[in-house]
C-alpha cells in the first residue's frame, strides 16, 4: 500500500470516528462545535477514504479532501460567509483553522507523496 492510500485511510478513519462521535454530543475536545449534518458528511467523507485507501486510488480522494479543507478554512474567515458555515455546518474559527491546517497538510501528500 502506498503512501496516498495510506494516508486516503487513516484519513478516512479519522473522519468517521469524529463523526460517529459528534453524533452523540455538541462539541468535541471542548473546542471543536459539531451538529448532525457535520457529522454525516464526515462519516460519508470518511467511508470513501476507507474505501479509497483498501481497494482504490488515493490520489483523487487526497486531492478532493485537500482541496475541501483548504476551501472551507478560507471561507471560514470571510465575513458573512462565516455565518452561513456557522448556521449550517457550526463551522467556527477553531474549525476553519483545523480546516486550513488539514488542508495544506492533505494537498502536501497528494502533490509530494508518489501516486
Amino acid at each position: 500500500m502506498g503512501t496516498q492510500r495510506t494516508y486516503a485511510f487513516i484519513l478516512g478513519l479519522l473522519l468517521v470516528i469524529i463523526g460517529i462521535w459528534g453524533l452523540f454530543t455538541e462539541s468535541i475536545l471542548g473546542i471543536f462545535s459539531v451538529n448532525a449534518l457535520q457529522s454525516i458528511l464526515h462519516i460519508i467523507a470518511g467511508l470513501f477514504g476507507l474505501y479509497v485507501g483498501t481497494k482504490g486510488e488515493g490520489p483523487g480522494y487526497n486531492s478532493t479532501l485537500g482541496w475541501i479543507g483548504l476551501l472551507l478554512g478560507i471561507l471560514g474567515f470571510i465575513p458573512g460567509v462565516d455565518t452561513i458555515l456557522a448556521d449550517l455546518l457550526m463551522i467556527n474559527t477553531e474549525i476553519s483553522v483545523l480546516h486550513l491546517v488539514l488542508g495544506v497538510i492533505t494537498l502536501s501528500v497528494y502533490y509530494g507523496a508518489s501516486k
